[in-house]
């Protein structure tokens, strides 16, 4: 583009949101002709499509590095700025986001428009004020034009994320990030939509769309969104404050910060910007700064000789490391293009077929090809080398089996987001190679296949991000919050929970129960508002318990408490077996308080159910007593109604008469084997006995009891002891009988072998009956009672028994015989020997 004589030449600078290029587009179609370069591809299709609404789509042209839209006599160009048409003459220019030429990356590339991309009549700057002094002197003649805001931006400091704002933007600076951001968002406020720098154009829209539909009211970005991006966003909250810039982590300057910062408010609505609690407060410097867009001016840009010379391999290697004629303009170093030249110079295979002006030429066609993979430079060069290689064979363009083989392995929508996204990197190199003239047979079919393999990757993932980062359903029901607040819960009679025409989850009882348990973890806010929205009816069903029956409420064998069939407590291990606590299940609807109020009511059910059902426990410790039968007596009901003899010999020992007369009056049986309360061994209180030792032994559920009426049963292997003794049975052998039974077998017993007059006697038929349903062998019980079998002289007669030499005592431990005194009869005697 050749500058005409006294044409204008316009820096139009200002912060964001000042309407700089809406003014460029509008100042180019005041023109027969015009080029507007942009920093985005993503921008330029925006800035495309609203030119082909106005002035149809034979008059505009799209040329982009992956894209281009060439009508056959076009007026307009709309570029991303590297691919600004520079040889064309054109009326008007304009280069957005001028301040870019700063930029480690891409900075020599605007430096370049700003010194030689002319319009034949007008030619517009558009960017940041920071550019004015690098402007003034390396063209002097511009004139300038400041533009205002049109809104104001002010700080809202340090936020949780949980507390942002709807239609807020949260900023961080890596793809793990804002994956960990927008799932948590997710979880709050029913998700977000998500940006990446390396999403391809039609992903990036897709989720931008669904953010400006209100769809979800939150964006997850990263420093993409601060160029080329207008969207309806009201807060920006920055989730870090430092970034990795390719060499190291650093803090992000005031003028980066102001750049994203200012996508708040849109046009004449204000805006307001801060940070997550995560990422800290911003420093007082950097918040006036960036309200008031006062920031330090640049004091140099990247600089790149465009005067190259392509006669030799080396002769370009030096003029692309040519120094700068200015002192303002610093020599792009480490640029992609410049560093794969360098490495494929190094090649001599590569080096021999680049001999020729032509070859030279196109060997730096080559480097320029964009790595959009990001993968490692090496393999990247490799894939560099590989296309020079097929352009300087005897084909002279890339062989179509060997695109087609490259291009196929990445059409392929399934995997999972960032296998989505490396696919889409592949296949816009793709893309840009199919947009290079010459280099394959059939350009304008591979460009059609590439870009509809990209549109149906573009698709996937934003299918895919979708479906991660977003619950539609919660999303809606956010949207429906009244000020983050209240929302209108109705509860049906079966206690299903709804809310906007949406199903929640279930009020049992006094919990909110969601219809699964993830759903809780996608949609806190939703369920916090909706449990706020359920207080009254909380309330409604806490009076109504205080009022109810006892008999409303049931204990089941896992110790749980149901009222009108809500599950709303258990039963927990108590001071003694015999006073257990309950608890209700937490709630977050029931408030301190409202607890409270719970608790006691179900205490008083306790008592009293404990009352009806362990009736001869309770009633025995109402009696009168003192001394030694106070004691057993509260012994023995700690103990739920039965205890060995042996432990309570002492207080026995210390009754008198008319304490056995009180406590034989209320059922308490005093037998060799055991001390119980006959009407605690009936099959209702043998039920809540079992269930009390379960409770206080932590073994849910409750084991299964006797049936009614039954005395003896078979032991179950999987029960301690502790249990059956605990219910009033005796475990003996593989089986277990009650403990009045126990006492009436060894009183027969015991009289049998008195009226036998003899050393042996037989088992009399009553205890032969009362022993008909014992499954073990009559001999191990006998032996416990202490019994032991003798030979019997006739077969098939009956067994006969005899004392043990050492009967056991009460507890099965065979008393010790005692010792002679030492100046006894009997101990003179001991010391007796006789020899045979």
């Amino acid at each position: 583009m050749t500058a005409a004589p006294r044409a204008r030449v316009v820096a139009v600078l200002g912060p964001t949101n000042t309407g700089k290029t809406h003014l460029a587009v509008e100042r180019m179609l005041g023109y027969g002709s015009g080029v507007i370069g942009l920093p985005l591809r993503l921008l330029a299709r925006e800035v495309y499509d609203r030119v082909v609404r106005l002035k149809g789509p034979d008059a505009v042209a799209l040329v982009t590095g992956e894209e281009k839209i060439r009508p056959a006599r076009p007026r307009y160009f709309v570029c991303t700025t590297e691919a600004m048409p520079l040889e064309r003459q054109v009326d008007f220019v304009a280069v957005d986001e001028i301040q870019l030429a700063a930029d480690d990356e891409r900075g020599h590339v605007f430096t370049d428009r700003l010194l030689h991309a002319r319009g034949v009549h007008e030619t517009l700057f558009l960017g940041a004020d920071t550019i004015r002094p690098v402007v003034r002197r390396l063209v002097p003649d511009a004139e300038y034009v400041s533009r205002p805001r049109f809104s104001r931006l002010a700080y809202a400091g340090a936020r949780k994320i949980t507390r942002l704002p709807a239609r807020s933007a949260i900023v961080a600076f890596s793809a793990a990030e804002v994956y960990r951001l927008a799932e948590a968002l997710r979880g709050h406020r029913g998700g977000a939509a998500v940006v990446l720098g390396a999403l391809s154009p039609r992903a990036r829209n897709a989720q931008v769309a669904m953010f400006q539909a209100g769809e979800v009211d939150y964006l997850v970005a990263t420093d993409a969104i601060g160029m080329g991006l207008n969207m309806d966003v009201n807060h920006v909250a920055f989730a870090g404050l430092r970034k990795f810039d390719g060499a190291g982590p650093r803090a992000l300057a005031a003028a980066e910060l102001a750049q994203i910062a200012g996508r708040a408010g849109r046009h004449m609505n204000d805006g307001t910007f801060g940070t997550t609690a995560e990422a800290g407060t911003l420093a007082p410097e950097a918040v006036a700064a960036i309200e008031s867009h006062a920031f330090p001016a640049l004091k140099a840009v990247r600089w790149r000789n465009d005067a190259l010379g392509f006669g030799s391999l080396g002769r370009l290697l030096r003029d692309l490391e040519a120094p700068p004629p200015d002192p303002v303009l610093v020599r792009q170093g480490g640029a992609d293009d410049h560093m794969a030249l360098v490495q494929l110079a190094r090649d001599p295979a590569i080096a021999a077929m680049a001999d020729s002006p032509e070859s030279v030429r196109l060997l730096w066609e080559v480097c320029q090809v964009p790595d959009f993979r990001k993968t490692l430079a090496e393999a990247h060069v490799r894939f560099l080398a590989t296309v020079f290689r097929h352009l300087r064979g005897p084909a002279a363009s890339l062989p179509e089996d060997w695109v087609a083989r490259s291009i196929e392995r990445l059409d392929r929508t399934h995997g999972d987001i960032d296998t989505l996204m490396a696919r889409i990197a592949h296949i816009r190199t793709w893309t840009y190679v199919a947009h290079r003239a010459g280099w394959l047979r059939d350009p304008a079919g591979w460009q059609e296949r590439t870009r509809a393999i990209e549109d149906r990757l573009s698709d996937a993932l934003h299918d895919g991000l979708t479906h991660r980062f977003v619950d539609r359903r919660t999303s809606a029901l956010v949207r429906g919050l009244k000020g983050w607040g209240e929302l209108a819960a109705v509860v049906a009679p079966d206690g299903a929970v709804a809310a906007a025409g949406q199903p929640l989850g279930r009020l049992e009882g006094f919990r909110f129960v969601p219809l699964a348990a993830a759903s809780r973890r996608e949609g806190r806010a939703v369920w916090a508002a909706a449990e706020r929205s359920l207080a009254r009816e909380i309330a409604r069903r806490l009076r109504a318990i205080e009022e109810d029956r006892d008999e409303a409420i049931a204990v089941a064998d896992d110790f749980s408490l149901a009222w009108r069939g809500w599950r709303i407590a258990r039963l927990v291990p108590g001071p003694t077996a015999l006073e257990p606590r309950v608890e209700p299940f937490a709630s977050d609807l029931l408030d301190g308080p409202a607890q409270d109020r719970l608790r006691r009511r179900l205490a008083l059910w306790l008592r009293r159910w404990s009352a009806r059902a362990l009736a001869p426990l309770h009633a025995a410790r109402q009696v009168p007593l003192r001394g030694a039968a106070r004691g057993l007596v509260y012994h023995l009901t700690e103990a739920l109604g039965t205890l060995p003899a042996a432990e309570v010999q002492a207080q026995v020992r210390g009754l008198a008469p008319a304490d056995r007369q009180a406590l034989a009056r209320i059922g308490l049986r005093l037998g060799r084997r055991h001390a119980y309360l006959k009407g605690a061994l009936r099959t209702r209180c043998l039920e809540a006995r079992a269930l009390l030792w379960a409770v206080a032994a932590g073994a849910s559920p409750r084991p299964p009891v006797p049936a009614d009426g039954r005395q003896v049963v078979a032991r179950d292997p999987a029960l301690p002891d502790a249990f059956y003794r605990a219910i009033g049975f005796l475990p003996l052998g593989i089986a277990a009988v009650r403990a009045d039974l126990v006492e009436r077998l060894a009183r027969l017993v015991r009289d049998a072998a008195r009226r036998a007059g003899t050393d042996s006697f037989a088992l009399p038929a009553e205890v032969a009956a009362a022993l008909a349903a014992w499954p073990g062998d009559t001999a191990l019980l006998l032996a416990d009672l202490g019994y032991r079998p003798v030979p019997t002289a006739v077969d098939g007669q009956a067994p006969r028994f005899v004392v043990a030499r050492r009967p056991s005592r009460a507890g099965g431990t065979p008393r010790r015989p005692a010792a002679a005194h030492a100046h006894s009869p009997f101990a003179k005697l001991a010391e007796l020997t006789f020899k045979r």
